[in-house]
């Protein structure tokens, strides 16, 4: 009997394994950290292993089921205590030079970083119900009871999820596609420390303002000219290597989100092929105010 029991228990671990990738996936979309998306997979688990799989048809959608819920109450109690573990507070000027663990770096590369700080905005209910829908393809039907809503309220917690993901652009296709390759060029030469690069990509006579939240004590508020502004940005290229090009205030510009905690935006005013201006948002009053949206494509 001790035998039959061991290898039972043997047989669910093993079953649970093979799912253990595609739920933590799920939770760290929902959660933001790695750190809470195993533990919340772990809670799955413990759960499981109380029950049993007798009378669980699929133990896939059983188990996507039970991390959604815990993730869901995990980000009702963020939630109550207003805390905002991947936005404000920003670390003291100088505090932080953007380097994230590398796991934490793979996964938020993987999910996309505007992603993650646009999901991070989204209320709890809204959180599941895109994550679950939009990214793992999950039926309403099997959503509706998890964030404990009927069936048309599932889909509209979706939908108003979705345009929040999206955000608003206020310039036309053609000229954002264009906006969007000079900001894309901007942000690999900056990640490279590439000096001759950020001239090629720098209007002459560009501006940098940023908050002094975003720099270290003793830099400038303000930059002008291409040489200034090119070797300021290479002074910054750690925190660059945790940007993504994102939707900010309806136009083309950068979030800087190590492993997907909002450390800074850049406005980014683009003219012909060239940058023309840029503002790095850091204090986080004015971070809370920014419109933050996934590009498409």
């Amino acid at each position: 009997m001790h035998d039959d029991q061991d290898g039972g228990a043997g047989e669910l671990a093993r079953r649970f394994e093979e799912q253990r990738g595609r739920l933590r996936a799920v939770a760290y979309r929902m959660l933001g950290s790695p750190d809470e998306a195993d533990d919340a997979v772990q809670e799955a688990w413990l759960r499981l292993s109380r029950t049993g799989a007798e009378g669980i048809g699929n133990l896939a959608g059983w188990l996507t089921t039970v991390v959604s819920r815990v993730c869901l109450d995990m980000l009702r109690a963020r939630a109550a205590r207003r805390a905002e573990p991947y936005g404000p507070p920003t670390p003291e000027p100088g505090g932080d030079d953007g380097n994230v663990p590398e796991e934490e770096a793979v996964l938020a590369d993987s999910v996309g970083l505007a992603l993650l700080v646009v999901l991070a905005r989204l209320n709890p209910a809204e959180r599941v119900a895109f994550v679950l829908h939009d990214l793992f393809a999950v039926p309403f039907e099997d959503i509706a009871p998890i964030v404990d809503r009927s069936l048309p309220a599932a889909k509209k917690l979706a939908s108003r999820a979705r345009h929040k993901v999206r955000g608003t652009s206020e310039v036309p296709g053609a000229e954002l596609d264009r906006h969007r390759r000079v900001v894309e060029a901007f942000l690999a030469a900056a990640r490279g420390g590439d000096t001759a690069a950020l001239l090629a990509v720098l209007a002459p006579e560009v501006v940098r303002r940023a908050d002094p939240a975003a720099l270290p004590p003793g830099m400038p508020v303000e930059l002008r000219g291409a040489r200034a502004v090119a070797e300021g940005t290479v002074l910054l290229r750690e925190r660059a290597r945790s940007g993504a090009v994102a939707l900010v205030d309806g136009t083309v510009g950068i979030v800087v989100a190590p492993g997907g905690r909002l450390l800074s935006v850049l406005r980014v005013v683009v003219t012909g092929e060239r940058i023309a201006s840029y503002e790095v948002i850091a204090d986080p009053g004015r971070l809370g105010e920014v419109q933050v949206g996934v590009l498409g494509g």
